[in-house]
Order: structure tokens, then sequence, then C-alpha cells
């Protein structure tokens, strides 16, 4: 990402210069090269009211290596919506790369071994734990008056 990169004239701020710089560093680390990238702006849609149905602020990235398409309108702001795009293109390129090792892999892993169903000696346990429990808290309460 080159300084024209971010425009002086824009509605938000833009990324802080830590984040864009993690985010370039991202990019060379995946080797995805600015040359690479086809960019356009398309107007959006939905909600925003007359400012995003003006204004051609949905971003929408072509990475001509990969064939990956990334499109962005998470935000009124052409720049965010810039940066974005590149951050989601990242994350599928790293996702299609780094395969069972990549985050999202690994986030969707976990909640599929939560809701997975216990097997039934695991169940057992938990059950007699729960048991010991409730006895150990009947033994704690005051004894009743007769």
């Amino acid at each position: 990402m080159s300084a024209a990169f971010f425009p002086t004239n824009m509605d938000a701020a833009p990324p802080s210069l830590a984040k864009s710089e993690a985010l370039r560093t991202r990019m060379e680390r995946l080797g995805v090269r600015e040359e690479d990238l086809v960019e356009t702006f398309v107007r959006g849609g939905g909600p925003g009211g007359q400012k995003i149905n003006k204004t051609s602020s949905c971003v929408s990235l072509f990475h001509a290596p990969s064939g990956i398409r990334v499109k962005c309108q998470a935000e009124r702001s052409l720049t965010l919506n810039r940066y974005r795009a590149r951050f989601l293109l990242c994350e599928r390129l790293a996702d299609r790369i780094e395969g069972e090792k990549s985050l999202a892999r690994q986030a969707a892993e976990k909640i599929r071994r939560q809701k997975r169903r216990r097997s039934r000696r695991a169940k057992a346990r938990m059950l007699a734990e729960k048991h010991a429990n409730s006895v150990r808290k009947a033994l704690r309460r005051a004894p009743e008056a007769e």
C-alpha cells in the first residue's frame, strides 16, 4: 500500500498507521502485491440512505493470481472499505494457503467440537459429578427444626 492508499479528503478516520503497516506486512508475507489487484468502485446499496446510493464507496477487489474476488461495503467511507477489502482478501488467501492451520478453520473446528455429543461414559461421569455436588450442597443446609 502506498501513501496514495489513504486520500486526505475522507468521511471517516483512516485505519491507524500501525494497522495499515500490519496489513502491508501480512500482504507481503502472503505474496499479495498491489500490482496483482484489480480494484473497482461500485455504487453501494441497502441501508444508509441517500449518501450510500449516490457515492461509489463499495470496493470490489480481484486478486488475479488466485482468482479470489472480495466485495466490501461495510462502511460509508471508501478508505475504510478499501482497507477492509484488503484485509478480507488476506483472510481468504490465508485460509486457502494454510488450510487446517488457519484461524478461521480452527475457530470452526472448536465450535464443531463444542457441539459434538458427549460419549455415554463422559455423560455418565458428568451426571455422577453433578449428583455428588448436590449431595455435598445438601449437607451444607441448616438442619430443619421439628
